[in-house]
């Protein structure tokens, strides 16, 4: 089966892996407890790369829809589920040689009892106009560890259970016919 969310440019370097062209991985990891120094929401973004990226998020984004961000040079790791396991399954995600400030930020996250948001996107090293994956990957920290190091997530997708059916809730505020 094929990936609906793929553009074709992604798809056809998947398929043929032309040296002039490289996939940048990215992953945003976002929570309300990351704020830069005016107070603003933030978030940590990162590429598998040796060197920055300065990249445009899809309209959809969460944080700066539309506009192009910087992602910070970082080796990670994303191991996926193993597909023999019948349980939930998790994807781990590894940083490596975290910064103090990314340390910061997950100690402020851990604290909150809040699940922080993972969202991974496909750039081309030729096409930095949007991600390539539309929409892109958006997973939920279910766990975490940091130590000086390495900073180790287990994600998964949102529980659907835990989400209101069909989308909204009715309150007496907004419907007062409910009422007896």
């Amino acid at each position: 089966m094929t990936d609906s969310t793929l553009k074709q440019a992604i798809k056809e370097a998947y398929a043929t892996a032309p040296s002039n062209d490289v996939i940048l991985h990215t992953l945003e990891i976002r929570h309300p407890a990351f704020v830069d120094g005016s107070g603003a929401a933030t978030s940590i973004r990162v590429v598998q790369d040796y060197a920055d990226l300065t990249a445009k998020l899809e309209a959809t984004a969460p944080l700066n829809p539309s506009t192009y961000v910087t992602f910070v040079s970082f080796a990670f790791e994303v191991v996926l589920p193993d597909v023999t396991d019948a349980s939930t399954p998790e994807i781990t995600i590894s940083l490596d040689n975290v910064s103090t400030e990314i340390e910061n930020n997950i100690a402020l996250a851990t604290a909150t009892g809040i699940k922080a948001e993972i969202t991974y996107r496909a750039y081309l090293a030729s096409d930095l106009t949007g991600p390539q994956n539309d929409p892109p990957t958006t997973l939920t920290v279910l766990g975490i560890k940091a130590d000086d190091f390495k900073v180790t997530c287990s994600c998964g997708f949102s529980d659907p259970s835990n989400k209101p059916f069909p989308g909204e809730n009715y309150t007496l505020q907004r419907f007062p016919g409910l009422s007896r």
